[in-house]
């Protein structure tokens, strides 16, 4: 099963050009999907247009009544994704501004299949870029990649805060599992949350790899929700709380997963 996880708010310009994309792409890879949408709290058309396109497609909508931000959004989306997936199905994680195009959906299946637990749809590989993004919006972002690959290096990651990625189910619900309620602990820091999660991801071993990915900004249609100064402290309290000698994230992730040895090398298995 291939389940989209979509974040909408005030989404209503850009769903009748995004959703019938993905409907065309994943009927061609002939895999059962299901297209996972979380409104939050839009005070647009949003929840009209996905009660009309639900008896189209495989949609299930979970509804905030008032805005909660990424965050929350994102925890949701995994926590009830998680909730009913098979060890082999794989979450396809998007945005819902028609920036991120499905076609490249494929191969970043065909790479989860492959091995990897994370494929990352990546501006700063080979053939990859971005089309419509100011330049000073383009220094920001090759700055804060920079400033996170030097600062929390993952093997086969150059993008950091590209959202556009495919997650093997079984890890993700690994990860919940091991973190519970602090998976997404960074809610009310911006974007913060979609690099949380690879860092979580990376201190539980997964293995990662990136496909070239264009960023379409310039189908953007629907107003920008993140707020830069917010995202960039968020950044700052993330590697703070991962590298903080007395108990911080990278040091008591390693304390708990030696004690789960431990603890299971107790468990004899009944004769």
């Amino acid at each position: 099963m291939i389940t989209i996880l979509l974040p909408a708010y005030n989404e209503e310009t850009s769903l009748p050009k995004l959703l019938p994309k993905l409907k065309e792409v994943l009927e061609k890879l002939n895999l059962p999907y299901r297209i996972l949408i979380c409104n939050d709290g839009s005070n647009d058309q949003t929840g009209k247009l996905l009660q009309e396109y639900s008896t189209r497609l495989p949609i299930e909508v979970i509804t905030h009544k008032i805005n909660r931000g990424l965050g929350e959004t994102s925890r949701d989306l995994f926590e009830i994704a998680t909730n009913t997936c098979k060890p082999n199905d794989i979450f396809i994680r998007m945005d819902c501004d028609d920036t991120h195009e499905p076609n490249f959906i494929p191969q970043m299946i065909e790479k989860i299949n492959a091995g990897f637990d994370v494929v990352i749809a990546s501006r700063f590989q080979p053939a990859g870029g971005q089309l419509g993004v100011s330049a000073y919006r383009l220094f920001i972002s090759y700055c804060s990649n920079l400033f996170m690959k030097f600062v929390i290096p993952i093997k086969g990651v150059r993008e950091y805060s590209c959202g556009f990625r495919a997650y093997r189910a079984s890890k993700v619900r690994e990860a919940i599992s091991f973190f519970k309620n602090n998976f997404i602990q960074l809610k009310g820091l911006g974007f913060t949350c979609t690099l949380e999660k690879l860092v979580k991801l990376k201190m539980l071993g997964a293995r990662f790899t990136e496909i070239p990915f264009v960023l379409r900004y310039d189908q953007k249609k629907s107003s920008s929700k993140m707020v830069s100064s917010i995202t960039t402290l968020g950044y700052l309290v993330l590697v703070l709380l991962y590298h903080w000698p007395w108990g911080g994230w990278k040091s008591s992730c390693r304390e708990n997963l030696k004690n789960q040895r431990t603890d299971s090398n107790l468990i004899k298995p009944p004769k």
